[in-house]
């Protein structure tokens, strides 16, 4: 199988060079079934002889047990538990059913396993081999994943085999080398090692393309001939997938075995972890002798040692397939009585389920119970799966509507919204009581919110609502705030009800219960927001914004609208409220591990990070939100890449990113993605200098006044408009901006209003302004907004004339704006610095940045004395790699000693700044 593969193998050995050296590595090998991606596996672990080897293979019916496959993985390694600090030992003793416990965060249990696996890796360097990821259960995936994009300088090489085509998206940017067919050589040696005599050359090379260098195809297809094929090539002609042809003919050599060889081999197909014990135990109910298996050996189809293993998964599939239904049943049976109901409660009831031939309320209640046990372990899928399982077997029908609206909610939850639909339209046809029903409405039209966040999920929840109001208040009221929340994003493009009317219908809702939750608060601001306008609105949103900031007194249901509470601090232009909830609220996110709500955190904490100048820790955060995104189908979001993109000012990149933007949020009925859209692009416009442009789109913007940033376009506005001649539309610009600014009262938020006031004033009144804004403006977190009214002023001194007073606050702005990465402010501010006749070279990268995102981030924890598993734990990587930032951090810095940190970094512009993420 390994014939040929010289660059795979190279590039394999490259790898454990790399280990060998004190560096990590990741590997994730592509390609069909068949094609050598576990013979690859083989050669690594052979190559690696001295190193610590962890091999692990996805198994298609293990995919519903929760962290089964990284329990496997991790297991020989659990003596080094103890050294762990207790909230990841805790987490992972938790996930893996070795103690009670609340679900453990599923970012703790990454790092549990990273720590875990580096600490092995401190003794000798580690190889983990990974096969078969499509079918690992999907809690381990993202684990193993999660610590895959973690590794830097820890000795652990990671190999993933993954079948192609797949849908798996958490493996989506890690390095891949795509494992294509042999070489038509090497293919033609090997179909003639696999027959024996003459073969028809044109027969030989039909079957060599089309098994397109198959090596496993190559092996098995010409098994499954005849002489008479061979010679002719009449069975070259069948049209299936070539993996289910290979299949096939493991299933002829499968059924060609003895009866009770081939029942044997079912036993072992529909045991998934290849327990032997167990397996024997099951045959020997089953009245099958110790040699059964001697046959299937000998044909080399399976390995009946210490471990099972299937000499490939298709010989798996294929001689589960080749069991007939009632047999299927009957070994599930036996190896359900086999499994130690005590110590594998779940996989027990997997097989119960598998042998059941009808509805058995029995077992139903045995998923159940296997279901809260994955939820307490943290395992939100595996627990959709085995209540799903409970709903199909639940012979009463109004159980089965209970449980299948369970399910649909634990599938929604785990963001698999196509399942979750599919379980709703099977809680439909059962007898459904009225809250029943109505708490099924507002889940579906959750999902389609969660799907497109377009005009179709206002009306949608709001009906829903409506009909829970005499049924639940307090979920009615609920359900209002998602109904507003939803008009609030399809804005401009929403129709009826829009933002106002959903406003509105949630005044009429019935009053909050006492003392109110967190969310009624939210709601009832909101409401007087929307319906009465934005002054009337602020003291009621100051209040409920309040009641977020202490997490740890927020019920689920209240922290799951942190979100929209970072969203509401922007329109309060309240910086520091938005720092604490949108830190808090990323923070939940990661401990809950609810992906449903973790991108939209991730999104508010990374506009956060551009806000404070941060722009490589917002991407971080961009990129994690995007690959969560991918992975679970929920509509995307562009927010924060916007942002971005617009203040870091490169116009070709940027309108890469916002041209399709457009037709994309027209498409799903998402006004505020339109609204966001228009305000990015004035920015954009606005700092290269092409006002003109700028003032088209922040008009375009500003056409509704609820929509998108509204009063941060009408910003954009004022600034195009004084620059190409557009005073009067800049002067009711800035009319309509001081209603908000003055409400809100915010240093944030004035300063804003006297820079803008600033770019409209002529009289003594100006540099008072200018001044008043820096001021104001050095006060919040707002780096971005401070540089920029520094650029403002120092520009209007040029203008009068007052070249030396520019250059000071030209100068700030432009080191301000280089180091974050500003493109186009920055070269605005060189251009008017040279203006003044002060000499300001292009920086580059490498003169701009001192210290990376990351770098400043780890060093400022480390001046403040935390220590290295301390910062690890808080930034999801390891020990290690703390360590190896810190050393470039001190070659960089020109440094030797934590003790030095504090004072070389006061030296840095905003270090402080890179906050945690």
């Amino acid at each position: 199988m390994l014939r040929g593969r010289r660059n795979e193998r190279e590039a394999l050995d490259r790898q454990l060079e790399r280990v060998r050296a004190g560096q990590s590595s990741v590997q994730v090998l592509r390609g069909q079934p068949g094609v050598g991606k576990t013979a690859l596996l083989d050669y690594v672990a052979e190559r690696a002889a001295d190193c610590r080897v962890a091999r692990i293979a996805g198994v298609e019916s293990e995919m519903e047990l929760a962290f089964a496959g990284l329990h496997l993985l991790c297991a020989p390694m659990l003596d080094g538990l103890e050294g762990l600090p207790s909230p990841q030992r805790n987490a992972l003793q938790v996930a893996f059913g070795m103690q009670e416990g609340d679900a453990p965060d599923r970012f703790l249990v990454g790092l549990a396993v990273l720590s875990l696996l580096a600490e092995a890796a401190e003794a000798e360097p580690l190889v983990c081999l990974v096969d078969d990821v499509q079918w690992l259960d999907r809690a381990t995936a993202q684990t193993l994943t999660f610590v895959a994009r973690r590794l830097l300088a820890e000795r652990i090489a990671m190999v993933f085999a993954v079948r192609e085509p797949t849908d798996i998206t958490e493996l989506s940017g890690l390095p891949g080398l795509v494992v294509g067919g042999l070489s038509d050589g090497d293919a033609r040696v090997l179909l003639a090692s696999a027959i024996p005599g003459r073969l028809d050359e044109r027969v030989r090379d039909q079957i060599v393309a089309e098994t397109r260098g198959n090596p496993l195809a190559l092996l098995e297809l010409p098994r499954g001939m005849t002489p008479a094929e061979l010679a002719g090539g009449f069975g070259l002609t069948d049209p299936r997938p070539l993996a289910s042809r290979v299949e096939e003919t493991f299933m002829h050599r499968v059924r060609a075995l003895p009866a009770e060889t081939q029942r044997l081999l079912l036993v072992a197909a529909a045991e998934p972890v290849g327990d032997a014990t167990l397996l024997w135990r099951a045959a020997e109910s089953l009245g099958l002798r110790g040699d059964a298996g001697k046959p299937a050996e000998e044909a080399g189809l399976i390995d009946l040692g210490i471990r099972v293993r299937f000499r490939h998964p298709l010989v798996r599939s294929a001689a589960y397939r080749a069991g007939h239904f009632r047999d299927r049943q009957e070994v599930h049976r036996a190896l359900a009585e086999a499994t130690d109901p005590e110590t594998d409660p779940d996989r027990r009831a997997w097989h119960r389920a598998q042998a059941a031939s009808g509805p058995d309320e029995a077992v139903a209640d045995e998923l159940e119970r296997s279901a809260d046990r994955a939820q307490a372990r943290g395992g939100t899928a595996a627990a959709a799966a085995f209540l799903a399982h409970a709903a199909e077997l639940t012979p009463d029908p109004e159980q089965r509507g209970r449980r299948a609206l369970a399910a649909a909610q634990a599938k929604f939850d785990a963001a698999d919204s196509d399942e979750a639909l599919a379980l709703l339209a099977t809680a439909e046809l059962t007898p459904l009581d009225e809250l029943q029903r109505a708490g099924l409405e507002r889940l579906r039209a959750e999902i389609v919110f969660a799907r497109t966040r377009g005009s179709e999920a206002p009306g949608l929840l709001l009906d829903a609502a409506r009909r829970l109001e005499p049924l639940d208040a307090a979920l009615a009221r609920e359900t209002h705030l998602e109904a507003t929340a939803a008009a609030m994003y399809a804005g401009r493009l929403g129709g009826k009800p829009g933002v106002r009317e959903a406003a509105q219908a949630a005044q009429a809702a019935p009053a909050a219960p006492q003392p109110p939750r967190a969310i009624d608060l939210l709601l009832d601001g909101l409401a007087t927001r929307f319906a009465e306008g934005y002054p009337a609105g602020v003291p009621p949103l100051r209040t409920a914004l309040d009641s977020f900031r202490h997490v740890e007194g927020l019920t689920a249901r209240d922290a799951r609208w942190l979100w929209l509470a970072c969203r509401m601090a922007q329109d309060l232009w309240d910086d520091e409220l938005w720092y604490e909830l949108a830190t808090r609220g990323l923070r939940l996110a990661r401990d809950t591990g609810a992906l449903r709500v973790l991108p939209i955190a991730a999104t508010y904490r990374a506009s956060l990070h551009v806000h404070a100048g941060a722009f490589g820790a917002a991407s971080s955060l961009v990129e994690e939100a995007n690959a969560i995104i991918r992975a679970t189908g929920m509509a995307p979001l562009k927010f924060a890449s916007m942002m971005l993109a617009g203040w870091r000012g490169n116009e070709a990149e940027a309108l890469e990113l916002f041209e399709p933007a457009r037709p994309e949020a027209t498409a799903r009925g998402e006004g505020l993605g339109l609204g966001v859209l228009e305000w990015a692009t004035a920015l954009l416009y606005n700092g290269n200098g092409r006002y003109a442009e700028a003032l088209a789109a922040a008009q375009r913007g500003c056409e509704e006044d609820d929509d998108g940033l509204f009063a941060w376009t009408l910003v954009e506005l004022i600034e195009a408009g004084v620059r190409s001649g557009a005073t009067d539309a800049a002067s009711a610009a800035l009319d309509r901006l001081s209603a908000r600014t003055q409400a809100s009262g915010t240093d944030w938020a004035l300063g804003i209003e006297a820079s803008s006031r600033a770019l409209l004033s002529n009289g003594p009144d100006t540099e008072p302004l200018y001044r008043e804004a820096v001021e104001r403006l050095e006060r919040s977190r707002g780096v971005v907004h401070l540089a920029r009214a520094q650029l403002l002023y120092g520009e209007w001194l040029r203008r009068e004339n007052r070249r030396v007073d520019a250059r000071e606050q030209l100068r700030a702005a432009y080191e301000r704006f280089e180091q974050i990465g500003a493109e186009a402010f920055a070269e605005r501010a060189r251009r008017e610095l040279v203006a003044t006749g002060e000499t300001a070279p292009r920086r580059t990268v490498e003169t701009r940045d001192v210290l990376t995102p990351q770098e400043a981030q780890i060093a400022r924890m480390a001046s403040d004395r935390q220590t290295n598993p301390e910062i690890g734990a808080t930034l999801f990587i390891s020990p290690r790699t703390v360590e190896y930032h810190l050393r470039k951090v001190f070659t960089k810095l020109d440094i030797s000693s934590r003790k030095e940190l504090q004072r070389a970094l006061a030296g840095i512009p905003d270090a402080d700044k890179v906050a945690t993420p």
